[in-house]
Formats: C-alpha cells, structure tokens, sequence
C-alpha cells in the first residue's frame, strides 16, 4: 500500500485528520481513490475541493521518483487499522493514521521505553543514554528515540552494541536522513530494528514536525526517560506528550548547576519519578533483571585510588596526577590497566573518564 498512500499525501490540502477520516470510512486508499465524488463530500472534512483533487490526482514524476526509490529500501506503510501497527500506538487518540517503516516491527516491542534529552549533553550524559540503551536492551525492552543528536543518538548506539532492539522515529519523511551525520545509525537501526516516520516520503525536517514526532515516540513506549535537558528542551514536550498519554516519566537526577540539567531537576520537582538504575524501568514494565553475564572485575589496590577519583566527567591527566600526587609514568600505567578492564574511557586530549 505504499504507492496509494504516499499518492493520497500528494492530494492538495491532505492532512492526518483527512486522511484518517477518509480510511475510516473507504477503509484503504484504493477505495478512496475509487470514491465518486458526491461518497467523498460525504465524509467529515472533505469539501468539493478536495474531493475534486482526489478525484483527478495524478502522480508527478518527483513522487514516482521517489516512490521508486523507496520502495528498493524495503520501506512500507501501514495503517491504523492493520494488525501490525503497533499496538501501544493504536489505542491512543491522537495516533497517526498511517506510518512509514522501515526494517521490522515486532510484537515484542510493545515493552518499550523511550530514552530522550537534549542534542548537547554533557559527557555525564552521553554514558548514561548509552548505559540506558545498552542495559535496557539487554533485557529485551525495545529502546524508542529520535535519531537527533545527543542523548537519542547514545541511547540508539547502546541499544544496537548490545544486540538488543530498538526503534528511531523521525521528525521527516523515512527516506531523508536527518541529521545526515547519522547515517550509518539510520542504516544500523533499519537493518536490526526499524525506522518510522508518519510524513510522507520527502517531508523535509521542518522544526513543526519535531513535536508531532514526539508523541509518537512516547506514544510507542510504556515508560519515558529523559536524561538531560535545558530549561525550554523540546524533551519537556516529549514529556507533556508521554502524561497526556498515561506513560510513567523518569527523570535522571542531574547537576543543579548545569544548564543541561535545568529542565530535567525541574521535572524531578514537578513530580517525575527520578531514575536510580535501569531497575526501576524494569520494574515498572514488569521485566524481570536477567543475571549479570560477566564476573565482578577486579581492581588492583594500586588502581583503587585513580578509579575513585575519576567521575563520569572528563579529567584531564595532568589534573589526575596533582590531585593524587603521583608519578605520571606510574599514573598512565594504572589508567592503561582500568582502560584494559573497561573502568575507565580515555577521550581526545589526554582526558580520562569513569566508565558508570
């Protein structure tokens, strides 16, 4: 149903309410195209004017070019009324009535949370969105996002390292990469996961879209965690949605003084449920914690110092080496060590970070 519905977007004037008002009266698009024209008048926000440009559309060559395109990217449509629209979607009133996939969607997605926050965060951030997706993944909950920069990209990537699954919807048509930084993770999530967008094949990026997004995101999850976020973050609006909705909120407890925390201690204040661990969205969801694969790593008593003076904000070395008064040549060998056992990340500039 690919070609119908990107054609019925392509009507002048056609919008979600249209859409969705014509679908629940013909049913498919093919029916709609069908219609006559006194059948369509007959439908609630459908005036002689648009049922006119239903009646006459005409595919134009940009949308046969990229229909063509689309569909040797595997990319579908589906209908609110289809049994594979997701079901944490179908029972909301503000669904959209048509999504656009690619990759596959499973009914096992439906124990999903959304992990969201700003497209700056502070390093503290980035481990934590990328701990969240890899954990929660690992537990077999679907990790929903955005694809935007920041926290969406971590939590997708953590998600994917961990072989788990995880679905990015898009603020644009499925078959405009945005940001195009993120190609390679667009790719990464179709192939294990899915992609989905409720605009149509080409809709560009437009900053109206984003809070559309939004609810769609939530609106996929049972639970939504926002990490950081400013004080106007578009996450506030993510998080408005997923209330509306019925969806438990966790905030990740931030620095009072960062302004990527500002709008996130806000929620905490304002009665969201603040996020410890990955437990507590297990908990909600009902999924058992599976046991730890690995055994506890050892730490050396040489190494003990260094790893409980690192946090989860870079350190630069020279800064590492005056707070613990010790030699360089012995400090960079301790970090070497906690680099092999994973304890510890080095980042660009001889800056040294706690792995959380």
């Amino acid at each position: 149903m690919l070609e119908q519905f990107v054609d019925l977007y392509a009507v002048p004037r056609m919008n979600e309410t249209r859409l969705k008002n014509l679908l629940a009266r013909f049913r498919t698009p093919e029916r709609v195209f069908d219609a006559g024209l006194d059948e369509l008048l007959e439908v609630k926000g459908i005036d002689r004017e648009l049922a006119s440009a239903v009646r006459s559309y005409r595919r134009s060559d940009e949308t046969a070019r990229r229909l063509k395109a689309a569909q040797a990217l595997g990319i579908r449509a589906i209908s609110y009324s289809d049994e594979d629209y997701p079901g944490n979607l179908k029972r909301l009133a503000h669904m959209p009535p048509v999504l656009f996939v690619r990759g596959e969607m499973r009914p096992e997605d439906t124990t999903a949370a959304a992990v969201v926050g700003t497209r700056m965060p502070s390093h503290y951030g980035r481990q934590v969105a990328e701990k969240l997706g890899r954990e929660l993944a690992q537990h077999g909950v679907t990790v929903v996002s955005g694809l935007a920069r920041g926290v969406d990209t971590f939590a997708h990537k953590g998600a994917l390292d961990s072989g788990g699954r995880t679905v990015a919807v898009l603020g644009c048509g499925i078959d405009v990469c945005y940001p195009p930084e993120n190609r390679r993770l667009y790719e990464a999530i179709a192939a294990e996961g899915a992609v989905l967008s409720e605009f149509s094949l080409g809709v560009e990026p437009l900053a109206m879209n984003f809070p559309k997004r939004n609810r769609v995101v939530s609106g996929l999850s049972r639970a939504v965690v926002a990490v950081e976020a400013g004080e106007k973050s578009g996450v506030l609006n993510t998080v408005g949605w997923a209330t509306d909705q019925g969806r438990t909120v966790f905030a990740v407890p931030g620095n009072i003084t960062s302004q990527q925390s500002l709008g996130i201690n806000r929620l905490l204040k304002d009665g969201a449920r603040p996020l410890l661990s990955v437990d507590d969205v297990l908990q909600e969801l009902g999924v058992a914690k599976r046991a730890e694969e690995r055994s506890k790593v050892e730490v050396a008593a040489e190494e003990r110092p260094v790893l409980d003076f690192l946090t989860a904000e870079p350190a630069h070395v020279d800064e590492i080496c005056e707070g613990l008064g010790m030699p360089m040549a012995g400090l960079l060998s301790v970090l070497m060590q906690l680099e092999i056992k994973g304890l510890v990340r080095q980042t660009p500039g001889k800056y040294f970070v706690k792995e959380i």
